[in-house]
């Protein structure tokens, strides 16, 4: 076989031909690459490289400064750091709730409308624009503060999501919007008086709303004693009472003798927060707290008590029911009576003289203690800014001042210290001052004893008979044991007392024999009615409207009907139980 070997290249004459290296063998995967290309790839790689150790850089700084803060003392740092409590925080206004959670006052998410008005133009049209959006607005006032120059200015509050669409659409770069908060009250004029309104501004000007103002504005929710339910029950059957008897307002309070706390307490007329042209000074008169009336024979439930508690009064004694003269007065009843008249009938059937001679055989010194005590002579000690000063005469107490006390008349006292001082005597003797905070189940009350137990026993069999053989029967709910006592006061008119003007009351307290609730309702100057034979005492007007409060709420409140232990089989129970008061 022959091989076949390769030639050399051939040599042509003339040409010098450079001496060719062998060059090195080539490794797998790598491309020389020259020229431009090469120089492309390089300055990539060195910006490359120049990226990362910026980063590098940024990075070890940040370490390096987590490192400082673990490893340094921060106390300095944080000293001089401001509290959190004391770094500006929105809050929004907190609830109102009744003692069940229902809500009585809270807050809705609006907007208001402000302008810079030193950027409008045509303010005159955009008035008019405003105007056909917002109806209630003022135009000339609105103008006067589109041309007032100023950078901000409110137009109007608590725009509706409509009515912002529809100033959106009107495409006016003046105008803006400011996230704002609306106090609503859900429940209407239902707690109107209790519960009271904020201003614009949200900050509190009436009832609780002005008096816990602060802590509301804090955050920190009111939960109140009032039970909706109850409130709602009390409100109707004193609207009916009014109507029916055309009076011109009324007031009622239901109130825990055990505690103190307010259950439910309306004013009538009333007006609706929500609305502020349902807002003047008769319909935002508190009745039952700011008003001051001579509340009539109803306080002989308090004189009674003085009485028996100071012992100068036992419960067999008998009194002359003769016109009673003091100087140039003289008082007397209404009604005639026997010649002879006795402790419980003096309640029962309400004799003012018998009344005022109880109350001149204890004198003034030992009355006015007792209803210092009773809280009937100062001011009260209540969650609302809309308090009554009580009329009280000067002393020393003489004696026509203490005989007219006796029944009502010559001292001025709001319902609700009415109410509150006859817990006070029907739970036991412990005066509980009138609050409309919610206790917690099983929180101690602190309290004050006013009079025995003992005394406190003999007043419910007294109030109880007022129910059963007295002015009160209209009141007698049957299964609940109503106890009571009717009061009828002339009011002043003109300076004088009239005759046709009065206020009548009904005070009651359930279950009599165990005390667990006191109602007071007053109608304000009822009219007489042929069903009423045109008389205008309580025991026609204001007896039977508590009569419907105790009827409906006694449910509500868990109270269970049944027998009444006061009642004796024989028919002449007043006998009977006088003289087993007497054992007592």
């Amino acid at each position: 076989m022959m091989i076949r070997r390769k030639s050399p290249p051939a040599i042509v004459p003339g040409i010098d031909l450079p001496e060719i290296t062998p060059a090195a063998p080539a490794r797998p995967g790598l491309v020389r690459v020259e020229g431009t290309t090469k120089t492309a790839l390089e300055t990539g790689r060195n910006r490359l490289a120049f990226a990362g150790g910026v980063f590098l850089l940024l990075f070890a700084t940040v370490a390096g400064r987590l490192v400082e803060v673990s490893f340094n003392s921060g106390a300095e740092r944080v000293a001089r750091a401001a509290p959190l409590a004391e770094l500006p925080m929105k809050t929004v206004r907190a609830d109102i709730t009744d003692r069940n959670g229902i809500l009585l006052a809270t807050n809705l998410p609006t907007v208001d409308l402000f302008v810079d008005a030193r950027i409008v133009r045509e303010p005159e049209k955009v008035a008019r624009d405003l105007k056909a959006i917002i109806p209630e607005l003022d135009v000339p006032r609105t103008l006067e503060r589109l041309k007032s120059g100023q950078g901000f200015v409110y137009l109007h509050r608590h725009l509706t999501p409509a009515q912002q669409f529809a100033v959106n659409r009107l495409g006016v770069p003046a105008l803006g919007f400011e996230d704002g908060e609306l106090r609503v009250y859900p429940q209407g004029g239902l707690f109107a008086h209790i519960v009271g309104k904020t201003d614009i501004d949200n900050r509190g000007i009436i009832g609780v709303e002005r008096r816990f103002n602060d802590q509301l504005k804090a955050g920190q929710p009111v939960r109140l004693s009032l039970d909706l339910r109850v409130q709602t029950a009390a409100t109707a059957a004193l609207q009916d009472g009014i109507n029916t008897f055309k009076a011109d307002g009324g007031a009622a309070v239901v109130q825990d003798v055990r505690t103190g706390e307010v259950i439910a307490m309306v004013s009538l007329p009333d007006f609706d927060p929500n609305r502020t042209e349902t807002m003047n000074d008769d319909t935002m008169f508190n009745r039952a707290t700011l008003g001051v009336y001579e509340m009539g024979s109803v306080f002989k439930v308090f004189n009674t008590a003085i009485g028996l508690d100071s012992g100068k009064i036992q419960v067999d004694n008998r009194y002359d029911s003769a016109p009673v003269k003091i100087g140039k007065y003289t008082i007397h009843d209404i009604h005639a009576f026997k010649s002879q008249i006795s402790v419980p009938e003096i309640l029962i059937h309400s004799s003012n003289a018998g009344s005022a001679r109880m109350a001149m055989e204890f004198g003034g010194e030992v009355q006015k203690g007792y209803l210092d005590r009773l809280g009937l002579t100062r001011s009260s000690d209540f969650e609302l800014p809309e308090i009554g000063s009580p009329q009280v005469p000067p002393t020393p107490w003489g004696q026509v001042t203490v005989a007219t006390v006796a029944f009502g008349h010559g001292i001025s006292v709001s319902p609700l210290q009415v109410a509150t001082a006859t817990s006070a005597v029907v739970n036991g003797g412990i005066f509980h001052p009138a609050t409309l905070i919610a206790h917690e189940p099983g929180q101690a009350v602190a309290g004050q004893r006013v009079v025995s137990e003992r005394t406190s026993q003999l007043m419910r069999r007294l109030m109880r008979m007022v129910v059963t053989e007295g002015s009160g029967k209209k009141a007698d709910v049957a299964g609940y044991r109503v106890a009571g006592k009717t009061g009828t006061a002339e009011k002043v008119v003109g300076g004088k007392y009239s005759r046709t003007a009065v206020l009548s009351s009904f005070l009651a307290t359930f279950p009599a024999d165990n005390p667990r609730y006191t109602v007071l309702v007053t109608l304000d100057n009822p009219k007489g009615l042929p069903s009423t034979y045109n008389f205008t005492t309580a025991g026609w007007n204001a007896t039977p409207t508590a009569g419907k409060v105790i009827a409906a709420i006694a449910p509500m409140l868990e109270v269970s009907p049944s027998v009444d232990p006061f009642q004796a089989a024989d028919p002449k129970s007043g006998p009977l139980m006088v003289a087993s008061m007497k054992g007592d």
